[in-house]
């Protein structure tokens, strides 16, 4: 059986803008006995940001840290890779909302300028190489890796103070 990698990915910030972490969990999966297993993880924090970059930051770094992973190469990555976000402006944006923004010239329907663009088109980039499939679950509803990635967003933020 083909293994397969999921990404977890969570982001946060105390106050909207404020002190954010973010943190991201890599679960290789493969048939029984040997189950799921952490293969990759990491956190992050900044000073002054919001949560949705702070979200954005997590699959960004989850991503880069994967071609890092294969020297760059996207040749060896999974076939069956998967994120998981607890955010639907990520799984909506990445999947959705995205396809309008760049047909409209980065604006969005009200002819706004998109927030967070920057990261919206580095993420764009890399999902275009990676052609990741893309899940919301639902934070804080017992899911272990999401759960796991909740608290290293919150130790990360925590090392800001």
């Amino acid at each position: 059986m083909e293994t397969a990698l999921k990404i977890y990915t969570d982001g946060g910030c105390l106050g909207n803008p404020g002190p954010g972490g973010w943190a991201y969990t890599m679960v290789q999966t493969e048939a029984v006995p040997n189950g799921d297993t952490i293969v990759a993880e990491d956190k992050g924090a900044e000073q002054n940001t919001t949560n949705n970059r702070m979200e954005l930051t997590a699959v960004i770094s989850a991503l880069k840290a994967l071609k890092m992973r294969n020297r760059g190469s996207t040749s060896g990555c999974p076939r069956q890779l998967r994120v998981y976000t607890d955010s639907q402006y990520v799984q909506k944006g990445i999947t959705e909302w995205i396809i309008t923004w760049k047909r409209n010239s980065w604006r969005t329907s009200d002819k706004k300028p998109v927030k967070n663009q920057d990261l919206w088109m580095e993420l764009d980039a890399l999902a275009a190489e990676l052609s990741p499939g893309w899940e919301w679950v639902r934070g804080h509803a017992g899911n272990e890796f999401n759960e796991r990635c909740d608290r290293m967003t919150q130790e990360a933020i925590a090392l800001l103070r």
